[in-house]
């Protein structure tokens, strides 16, 4: 007889399962350019499969959203965990850019300091029945926190192809065994997940948007500029930008995005205890509003020192919105639009986020190398205030 899995058993699961792919995409965004540049291809290749990998994330949550309640969502991420696995490997053996734009397409490539991956919106849906109120804010903020510890960790590992060098391992041989290990780690979240148990007995269809049809729309359309904004600037990019304007190495990257994931990590965990106290609209706005000044600053610093200074100050503020808008969503709805708010929110995000690092390429490419930064942070601002003067009024319902 099978052992019944509790609530708080099931959250643990999910939370490991967030940090093992977190741990992975830490070092894959870092490496994925570095890779591409080691094939000779260069920021306009680099920016178009950043631009699949989000646009590809896209696609499959709008047929989650579609399709998915038709599934156990059980099934669901135990298929998503084959596909991670399918994608290291392929990404382990392709060199060429047609058939690596496919991959960055349909597989789980997550080149960016987020979650835009198909895991996120099965994981949420399953957390957000796990607790209610504050408590659900905290079990948010430790899931998010979790991640960006995890991939902070795994920018850590882009030293290594640097490292094996002097075992006689070349670049490139070390970039495809990381791509493979990452594959790995698909296998496991597959083991992982088949200790879930399946979904409750309800088989109905999605739940449709009934009172809070006209807010969430708002809030898509707001969250959507606000994922435009930051695909101009994922992780891939950003590493991009510091190897090509102050010929930052990969292990200096490496050490970099792993001090600014644990100081985004750390922001994350105190962000339930600043919604406490401000409330959840204003910890997402008047946190994410200095931090996008700041990356306006980093793209005109004259040194290096003083670019990853502001940007470093930025990913102590950036994130925590995170935890918050996931909290805040859950709460204005009622308990039977969630499934629907969910995706209602998540996949004009993904959408937004996949058309803007091509453009982010094509800048570059055009030697417009610092624009992108400057319009992330102008954009991102805009969302801000936007953001403020439309739901500041509107409190949480659960």
């Amino acid at each position: 007889m099978t052992r019944p899995v509790t609530v708080s058993s099931q959250a643990r699961r999910l939370l490991l399962g967030r940090a093992l792919r977190a741990f992975c995409d830490g070092y894959v965004a870092i490496l994925l350019p570095a890779y591409l540049l080691s094939l000779g291809m260069g920021a306009w290749e680099t920016g178009l499969i950043g631009a699949a990998t989000l646009f590809g994330s896209a696609t499959l949550t709008l047929a989650l959203g579609q399709w998915g309640w038709r599934f156990d969502s059980r099934r669901l991420l135990l298929g998503a965990s084959l596909l991670m696995a399918a994608t290291g490997l392929l990404l382990a053996r392709l060199e060429d850019f047609w058939p690596l734009l496919v991959v960055a397409f349909v597989g789980t490539i997550n080149p960016s300091s987020g979650d835009v991956s198909i895991f996120l919106p099965l994981e949420q849906a399953r957390l957000s029945a796990a607790a209610t109120g504050n408590e659900r804010t905290r079990l948010f903020s430790r899931y998010t926190f979790l991640g960006a510890v995890a991939s902070s960790l795994g920018a850590l590992v882009a030293v290594l192809p640097e490292q094996w060098a002097h075992w006689g391992i070349s670049r490139k041989e070390a970039l495809q065994l990381l791509f493979l290990a990452y594959g790995c780690v698909g296998f496991v979240l597959f083991l992982l997940y088949r200790g879930l148990p399946a979904a409750s007995g309800n088989k109905s269809p999605t739940t449709p948007l009934g009172p809070s049809r006209a807010l969430v729309l708002k809030l898509a359309w707001l969250f959507a500029l606000d994922a435009f904004a930051g695909g101009l600037i994922v992780n891939a990019l950003l590493a991009f930008w510091l190897f090509m304007r102050f010929g930052l190495s990969l292990s200096a990257a490496g050490a970099f995005f792993f001090w600014s994931g644990l100081l985004s990590a750390f922001s994350q965990l105190a962000a339930a205890k600043v919604a406490e106290r401000i409330g959840l609209v204003n910890t997402m706005v008047f946190t994410h509003l200095p931090a996008n000044v700041a990356l306006i600053l980093a793209a005109a610093a004259p040194t290096l020192e003083w670019a990853l200074g502001f940007l470093l100050f930025r990913a102590l503020l950036s994130q925590m919105d995170v935890p918050t808008r996931s909290a805040y969503v859950m709460a204005v709805v009622t308990p039977p639009e969630r499934a629907a708010a969910a995706s209602f929110t998540s996949v004009p995000r993904s959408l937004a986020a996949a058309a803007s690092p091509a453009l982010s390429g094509a800048l570059m490419a055009a030697g417009w190398l610092t624009l992108p930064l400057i319009l992330c942070g102008a954009l991102k601002i805009a969302y801000d205030l936007s953001l403020w003067r439309s739901f500041r009024a509107i409190a949480p319902r659960h």
